[in-house]
C-alpha cells in the first residue's frame, strides 16, 4: 500500500518508519526544510533508540522517503495519516487543532482517488467529524473516508510498542475504510495482536481516557508517597504490595517528581476542557493536574531543606533533565520547574544528561552543562537525581561523596537508599516517600 505521513515529529516519524518496515511504501511529509534535509541525509532529528537503524534500512530498501511536497505524497495514496502537533492552546487549555485542519485542507486539495484520511494526532472528541467536513467543503467531489487511529507509543520504547502493541485502536465510518485500515495493519493482525474497531468518537475518547488514567496512577502514588514520609512507611514497598494485585498492576506506580512529556500534561488539560464544554465535571482529572503541579514544587522544597534551608551560593549538580530516560524530550519535564527555581534561589547549577542538552540548553538558562556525573559533583554541595538514566543507576557513591564539598543527595527517583548512601559517605540523603 502507499501511505503518506503528514508530519515528521515523534509520532509521525516513528509511525512512518515502522509502516515502511511492514512493507508499505511510505512518504513522510514535513514543511520544515531543515528536518527534510536531515532525514534525507539519514539523520534522525529526535532521539529514539533503534530508530536510526530502522530508518536507514527502509530507505535503502526503497520503501521510505521524505519530502516537503504534500501534493506529490498524497497523489495516489491509499491512506494519508495526519500526525501533526496538537499543543495546548494558550489561555483556555484546549488542544490547538490549527495544524490538523490545515493538513486536512491540503490533503483534500491533493487527493486523486479514494483515500482514507487517518488522524494519528491526539485530538478531542469530534475532531475527525470536523476533518471530514473540512475535506468535503474543500473538495465536494472527493471520494474518501476518515479514520481515527490514536497512538500509544512510549518514548524510549516506541518501536517495540508499534511492532508489538497492547492493542491497535481504529475508529472508522464505513466497511471500505475498515478494509483499508485492515490492510495497513495486516502484519499485526496476522501475528494476532488485538485490533479494536470502533466508531470515531470512541476511538478519540480511548486515547484521552487511557492517558488520564495513567497520569492518575502516577499522581496517586505521589500523594501516597507524601503520606508515607509523614507516617514512616516506604512507598516503594507500598507500591509493590499494591502492584501484586492483578486488578491494579505494578506499572506507573513509581513515586517521583511528577509526570511530564508530550502526552500526559496536554491530554489531561484537554480532557478537563472537554468536560467543561459538555457540562461534565472531570473532577478526578482536574485534581490530578493540580496535584502534579504541587508535586513538582514539593521537590524544590526537598532540595532546599536538604541544603539547610537555602541553596543561595551553593553548587547543585542535577543528573538528568529530560522528562524520562531514553529520550531527548524536554516537554513539561519536572526539571523545567525545579531547575529554574534553584537558579532563581541563587544556586550554581550543573547539569548532566545523556541526550538533553540540545533541547534543554535554550529552556534552562543560567546552568552549566557537563558530560560527566563525577566531574559535575566536584566540590558540589548537593547532587540531585532527577531522571533515571541507566548510567545514573550504578554510580560509585563512595567516589561521588569524596568529590563533593558537602555530600548530600536528593534522590528523586528512589534509585538508591539512605543506608547505602550514608555508608558511602553521604552525610544526608532524601528520597520520595521513604
Amino acid at each position: 500500500m502507499k501511505i503518506a505521513m503528514i508530519g515528521t515529529g515523534y509520532v509521525g516519524l516513528v509511525s512512518g518508519v515502522c509502516f515502511s518496515d511492514f512493507g508499505h511504501e511510505v512518504i513522510c511529509v514535513d514543511k520544515d526544510p531543515r528536518k527534510i534535509e536531515m532525514l534525507t541525509r539519514g539523520e534522525v532529528p529526535i532521539y529514539e533508540p533503534g530508530l536510526d537503524v530502522l530508518m536507514s534500512k527502509n530507505v535503502a530498501a526503497g520503501r521510505l522517503s521524505f519530502t516537503q511536497d504534500l501534493a506529490a505524497a498524497v497523489d495516489g495514496a491509499d491512506a494519508v495519516f495526519i500526525a501533526v502537533g496538537t499543543p495546548t492552546r494558550r489561555g483556555d487549555g484546549h488542544a490547538d487543532l490549527t495544524y490538523v485542519m490545515t493538513a486536512a485542507e491540503e490533503i483534500a486539495a491533493a487527493m486523486t482517488g479514494y483515500t482514507v484520511v487517518v488522524t494519528k494526532s491526539t485530538v478531542p472528541v469530534g475532531t475527525n467529524r470536523a476533518v471530514a467536513r473540512t475535506i468535503r467543503k474543500t473538495r465536494p467531489d472527493a471520494e474518501f473516508d476518515v479514520a481515527s487511529n490514536p497512538e500509544f507509543l512510549r518514548e524510549g520504547a516506541a518501536i517495540d510498542d508499534f511492532m508489538r502493541p497492547d492493542r491497535v485502536v481504529v475508529g472508522v465510518t464505513s466497511d471500505r475504510g475498515r478494509d483499508v485500515m485492515g490492510e495497513v495493519y495486516r502484519p499485526l493482525f496476522l501475528r494476532e495482536f488485538p485490533v479494536l474497531y470502533t466508531d470515531l468518537e470512541t476511538a478519540e475518547m480511548i486515547k484521552y481516557a487511557a492517558n488520564a488514567f495513567l497520569a492518575t496512577k502516577i499522581t496517586f502514588i505521589n500523594e501516597i508517597a507524601q503520606l508515607c514520609e509523614r507516617v514512616g512507611a516506604d512507598v516503594k514497598e507500598v507500591a509493590h504490595g499494591m502492584g501484586l494485585d492483578g486488578r491494579i498492576g505494578n506499572k506507573f506506580l513509581h513515586a517521583g517528581p511528577g509526570y511530564g512529556g508530550s502526552c500526559f500534561p496536554k491530554d489531561t488539560q484537554a480532557l478537563a476542557r472537554m468536560g467543561q464544554d459538555h457540562a461534565v465535571a472531570m473532577q478526578i482529572t482536574e485534581t490530578v493536574i493540580k496535584v502534579n503541579d504541587e508535586v513538582k514544587r514539593r521537590m524544590i522544597d526537598k532540595i532546599v531543606d536538604l541544603c539547610g534551608g537555602s541553596v543561595n551560593g551553593k553548587v547543585v549538580a542535577v543528573l538528568g533533565v529530560t522528562f524520562k530516560p531514553n529520550t531527548d524530550d524536554m516537554r513539561e519535564a519536572p526539571s523545567l520547574t525545579i531547575v529554574p527555581a534553584l537558579v532563581g534561589a541563587g544556586a550554581k547549577v550543573r547539569v548532566v544528561d545523556p541526550q538533553g542538552a540540545r533541547e534543554g540548553e535554550p529552556l534552562l538558562p543560567g546552568v552549566h552543562w557537563m558530560d560527566d556525573a563525577y566531574k559535575a559533583v566536584q566540590k558540589a554541595d548537593c547532587v540531585v537525581l532527577l531522571t533515571e538514566w541507566n548510567e545514573f543507576r550504578a554510580l560509585d557513591l563512595k567516589k561521588m561523596a569524596k568529590k563533593m564539598a558537602t555530600p548530600r543527595m536528593a534522590d528523586l527517583r528512589n534509585i538508591y537508599n539512605a543506608k547505602d548512601a550514608r555508608k558511602a559517605g553521604f552525610e544526608s540523603y532524601t528520597s520520595v516517600g521513604r
